[in-house]
């Protein structure tokens, strides 16, 4: 999809005013074209976390287990999934409409600049880097998304076993950080994720971070 995004500008902004409009319609066009597309990709995704995060769960209780596949077909846990579906084909979409906000943004930079009797050239290089900005964007969702959805397949199932949260457990090595280092072995209720560096979220779920939920199951 970034690539796609690149070839748009790459194709149709000469650093004209009228192609940077011509590109900021045919990328809010193509936002709308990828919808099925962008569902079958997010189904895809949340299907390998469903089967990762079920592994885990066998490790548990072979009881637990057992009833996994019922609850994603049958259960709340099913809404949580289509919820995740749902949202990541929003986030795909945004790439090519944030690529669009960011072409209209700069050209209206470089009318002004240019007012003033300034060179374009640098606004220029900068709506034809557009592609590698969805790129990096591209990344960054699909890192975060997954997690994201690891943590709430994970919340969705715990909670339906009577769990009320869970031990904090991180990666145990030099690249955690001291914010997430401080959490190791805390107990976190579910409906209280801590707020570490300004960011509020579950294990797992912040930016680039590698800890995980090690769920607490009532005894009975």
């Amino acid at each position: 999809m970034a690539q796609a995004v690149g070839d748009i500008v790459n194709g149709t902004y000469d650093g004209s005013q009228i192609s940077a409009r011509d590109a900021t319609q045919r990328l809010r066009q193509y936002a709308d074209i990828i919808s099925p597309w962008a569902e079958t990709v997010a189904t895809r995704m949340l299907n390998g976390v469903a089967h990762q995060e079920e592994k885990q769960w066998r490790t548990l209780s072979r009881d637990i287990s057992a009833g996994l596949h019922h609850q994603m077909q049958h259960t709340a846990i099913g809404q949580v999934a289509r919820s995740i579906i749902e949202q990541n084909i929003q986030w795909m979409k945004s790439i090519p409409l944030h690529a669009a906000d960011r072409i209209a943004d700069i050209q209206s930079q470089a009318i002004e600049a240019m007012s003033r009797g300034e060179r374009p050239t640098a606004f220029m290089d900068a709506i034809l880097r557009t592609g590698e900005v969805a790129k990096s964007r591209a990344r960054l969702i699909a890192r975060t998304e997954i997690a994201r959805a690891t943590q709430a397949l994970t919340q969705a199932r715990a909670t339906a076993m009577g769990s009320e949260g869970y031990i904090w457990r991180t990666a145990h090595d030099p690249d955690v950080r001291h914010s997430h280092a401080h959490m190791e072995g805390k107990f976190v209720r579910w409906g209280n994720p801590p707020t570490l560096d300004g960011m509020t979220g579950h294990a797992g779920t912040l930016p680039n971070c590698r800890c995980y939920c090690d769920v607490v199951i009532p005894e009975n």
